[in-house]
């Protein structure tokens, strides 16, 4: 736990630049990696696994900023689409880039025992049932 707590605190301090949460990263790049840039609201907070007046409450934030836009979807008015705005995708990629470069802790690891670590986690994952046994490594992510 301690070490989470550790990685999560360097991570909002990268973040911090960009005046992003790691809960509006994550929202952010959820965003990026879908192929039209949307998705429904409802469906973010499953991704996120967290509840839906927390995903309203950060997507609000990032359209206040112009990173993110809310529509209602073409084909169902009942659903609300949040869409990533070019803003947005140029503030995630930067993010990331700053994320890639960050002093986490692992350059004291060597290959294998990063690779190693990333299994346990991996498995950890499985053994609780966040991700099914049969999903890649890239998937797990």
């Amino acid at each position: 736990m301690r070490v989470q707590q550790i990685l999560l605190a360097r991570i909002e301090d990268t973040l911090q630049p960009y005046g992003l949460t790691f809960a509006a990263y994550e929202a952010l790049q959820l965003l990026a990696f879908t192929r039209s840039g949307s998705m429904p609201m409802g469906k973010l907070g499953e991704r996120l696994m967290v509840h839906p007046a927390s995903v309203t409450n950060a997507i609000r934030k990032l359209e206040q900023r112009g990173f993110v836009q809310r529509h209602m979807s073409p084909d169902d008015r009942r659903v609300v689409l949040a869409t990533i705005t070019q803003q947005g995708r140029t503030v995630a990629h930067n993010a990331t880039k700053l994320l890639n470069q960050a002093n986490f802790g692992l350059q004291a690891l060597s290959r294998d025992e990063t690779a190693d670590l990333a299994t346990m986690l991996r498995n950890v994952r499985i053994g609780v049932g966040d991700i099914p046994a049969s999903a890649s490594a890239t998937e797990s992510r």
